[in-house]
């Protein structure tokens, strides 16, 4: 077999694999090592494996992971994500679907400070769920609101999926970090006038909400004004260079114990927890980057890229229909695959195609991530919506998928969107 039938096969082997249940990590990094052995040797192998080990555990950028994801637990002991929802409820709940919008909102606002899109969804599926029910909401757009906004997590800095795509491709962190906050801004407007659509076309789907005084929205405010001073020091921080996103992390870290400490909500239980649920976490995503490092030298040594390269190169393909034909192929494949599977399986094929036609690294980086948010919320494998599922288990799972497909049209056409004005994502790093 020729290196690229071998590297073909090996990535319909991990398929496979991923299908049958196999963790991503592990069978990542056993086809990698095999397919390695055939193409160069066993011993090349053992070497490359003691390599990459090294290479990952002293990348100093992997340290922003747990030290993220640690400010994230702790504010999330602290009721941050109650409060969010709060402070956006009694400013724009008085409007129709107003309660849809203050889940986006505070989804938004509690991503900032979280690198989970898994962990918005369940928080604002405990918190905001029981609210639009109460004021008798549709429950397909109250769940769609809900797994939409989850997928801030992925968009909105720190996000963890940036993280993931520096590390593979060698790009600058704080730069995508940066890069992601325009996008996360002007997609939660496309969100909110999505909801406005769908309650002027059906006034019932959102009735309004409680009146409340300018004291009572002040007051909202009070109890997240810390965390929106926590967020823009870390951020304002990296864009403007004072700390890299490591020490980013560390502060923020730091600052969740002391907002969570302030507010005496930080206990001993909840501090192990937090723990607890960092170490896992952490310890699931360097495994997957660990079986990705390999799986990609793997599939470098079996000339796939080059190849893919090269075709693209002699049909003389227009760079734009290239760059729309590969997010096409993220938006099929997030229908079978989760995002982390599909980011780890697919950047080391297009990352270097796509850079080789003169898009930024740092653009694609966000397109990538916000295709992978989509398949966050589309049938069969939408994991938000499994996740709110697992919150709500009255809701049809097909009420849920119902609810999203205003969403994802509002996801492409921001995608359209950033792909037109590339400046949206760009101004901030190149500052």
């Amino acid at each position: 077999m020729s290196s690229v039938a071998i590297g073909f096969a090996g990535l319909a082997v991990v398929f496979t694999l991923i299908g049958m249940g196999m963790p991503l990590g592990f069978a990542m990094g056993l086809i990698g090592f095999a397919g390695f052995t055939m193409l160069v040797s066993f011993d090349a192998a053992i070497v490359r494996i003691g390599v990459t080990t090294f290479n990952l555990a002293t990348n100093h950028a992997i340290g922003t992971i747990p030290l993220f994801l640690f400010m994230a637990h702790l504010l999330f002991a602290a009721g941050i994500g109650k409060d969010m929802y709060d402070f956006f409820a009694k400013w724009m709940g008085r409007r129709r679907g107003g309660l849809a919008m203050a889940t986006v909102g505070a989804s938004a606002g509690f991503a900032s400070v979280n690198a989970s899109s898994l962990a918005t969804t369940a928080t604002m599926g405990l918190v905001a769920l029981p609210e639009m029910r109460k004021h008798n909401y549709n429950l397909s757009l109250a769940s769609g609101s809900i797994v939409a906004g989850g997928g801030f997590g992925a968009l909105i800095p720190p996000s963890g999926m940036f993280i993931i795509y520096g590390i593979l491709t060698e790009t600058s962190i704080g730069k995508m970090f940066a890069a992601g906050i325009i996008p996360g801004i002007t997609l939660a407007i496309m969100y909110v006038a999505a909801i406005a659509i769908w309650c002027r076309i059906d006034p019932d789907a959102g009735p309004r909400g409680p009146r409340y005084t300018f004291r009572d929205k002040m007051r909202s405010f009070s109890k997240t004004g810390e965390v929106i001073a926590l967020f823009t020091l870390v951020m304002g921080g990296i864009v403007l260079g004072w700390f890299t996103p490591t020490e980013a992390g560390a502060i923020g870290a730091l600052g969740a114990i002391v907002i969570s400490v302030a507010r005496r909500r930080l206990t001993l239980a909840s501090a192990r927890q937090a723990i607890y649920a960092t170490l896992k976490t952490t310890g699931m995503i360097f495994g997957i980057l660990f079986g990705a490092m390999v799986f990609n030298s793997f599939i470098t040594a079996s000339t796939i890229p080059h190849h893919i390269v090269g075709f693209v190169t002699e049909g003389q393909f227009p760079p734009l229909a290239v760059l729309l034909m590969v997010l096409a192929v993220y938006f099929i494949l997030g229908m079978v695959l989760d995002a982390s599977a599909m980011m780890t399986l697919t950047v080391p094929l297009f990352f270097p195609l796509i850079t080789s036609l003169g898009f930024d690294a740092i653009l694609f980086g966000v397109l990538v991530v916000r295709m992978t948010e989509i398949a966050l919320i589309t049938p069969p494998v939408g994991m938000n919506v499994f996740i709110l599922s697992g919150v709500a288990k009255d809701v049809p799972l097909t009420k849920m998928f119902k609810g999203t497909l205003p969403f994802v049209s509002a996801d492409l056409i921001h995608v359209a969107l950033l792909i037109s004005f590339p400046v949206l994502v760009l101004w901030l790093p190149n500052l």
